[in-house]
């Protein structure tokens, strides 16, 4: 999930936009590198952990023992419900099954998972176009498309390590997602740590009993039985990295920058998602995945670029040309 702050109405009157100071950028370069090459470590612990349990690991460690020293936000509780139903159980849950491991059949490569889960954009765009009675813009629409084309080009290469099966897993995580992005907007919180942290409490219940429905007892005996300091690592990684790190980093530089300056780094998160993937666990990068990769890039790039190239001066459409 990121945070946005609202642009400004005029990009070149604000001093802060120009760049970020090199070890600002530094910081937003290591948070996306963490949250692309995350997808690489979650490969890792699925080879000896079962993914519901695994995902009940991580959020188990998310809320203790950070929330016996972070006060819980003044919030209403079931936008934390909500958020942690849906990032824990929908968008975590679903993302770790689809990918798998020794443990459980994967389903999604994990290159590939990193790429389309990114299609959450659209789906909190449509959220939010759906609450407010707002009308989908024009480049959202050639940004949706060339996403859709991309997805499509995974869905007509599909193989024994990418099925349909996976990226539908895939897109119901995107689509939990987004159902997070939509009550940590709507709920007001302007601490986002304290906010994850508490969400994890509901988080912890429905994969509790999943993993004891759907893999059961001896699955989860044999995983925490097999698991090493490797799998641990990969189970704190998701935990204090990605989560914990992640989150306040990214909002310490929202807090200093305008979206218009950071938000666009985070279009580096799928590219090294892909890179890591091929780099640490061989995963191929034939040319379709490459044309994927570009037509999904291309739209999230449309759709988070237009509206700030939109705020220039002299732009056609400032004038209303283009829409």
């Amino acid at each position: 999930m990121k945070m946005e702050a609202p642009l400004p109405v005029e990009l070149s009157q604000s001093p802060r936009l120009a760049v970020m100071p090199w070890t600002h950028m530094l910081l937003a370069l290591a948070v996306v590198a963490i949250w692309g090459s995350n997808f690489v470590v979650i490969r890792i612990a699925l080879d000896h952990l079962p993914p519901l349990l695994f995902a009940t690991l991580r959020f188990c460690l998310v809320f203790l023992p950070a929330a016996f020293f972070v006060k819980r936000p003044a919030v209403a509780w079931r936008w934390l419900a909500l958020y942690g139903v849906a990032i824990g159980f929908g968008q975590f849950g679903l993302i770790y099954i689809a990918v798998g491991g020794k443990m459980a059949p994967g389903h999604i490569s994990p290159g590939l998972a990193s790429l389309v889960v990114q299609a959450q954009v659209f789906f909190t765009i449509g959220l939010a176009l759906y609450f407010s009675g707002e009308r989908i813009r024009g480049f959202q629409i050639a940004a949706l498309l060339l996403a859709i084309a991309g997805i499509g080009v995974i869905l007509a290469h599909s193989d024994g390590t990418t099925t349909p099966f996976g990226l539908l897993l895939t897109l119901g995580a995107a689509i939990s997602w987004a159902i997070g992005n939509h009550a940590a907007k709507a709920s007001g919180t302007t601490d986002i740590l304290a906010f994850v942290i508490w969400s994890a409490l509901f988080s912890i219940p429905p994969l509790l009993v999943a993993t004891l429905l759907m893999e059961g007892p001896t699955a989860i005996v044999a995983g925490l039985a097999q698991a090493n300091a490797l799998t641990w690592g990969a189970v704190l990684w998701q935990t204090v990295a990605n989560t914990l790190f992640g989150y306040v980093a990214w909002g310490w530089l929202l807090a200093r920058h305008p979206a218009a300056t950071v938000s666009p780094v985070a279009l580096l998160v799928p590219v090294f998602g892909m890179g890591a993937s091929a780099l640490l666990l061989g995963e191929g990068l034939p040319a379709w995945k490459l044309i994927a990769a570009a037509l999904v890039i291309g739209g999230l790039a449309i759709n988070t670029l237009w509206p700030m190239a939109s705020r220039l001066p002299g732009y056609p459409w400032r004038r209303g040309a283009v829409d």
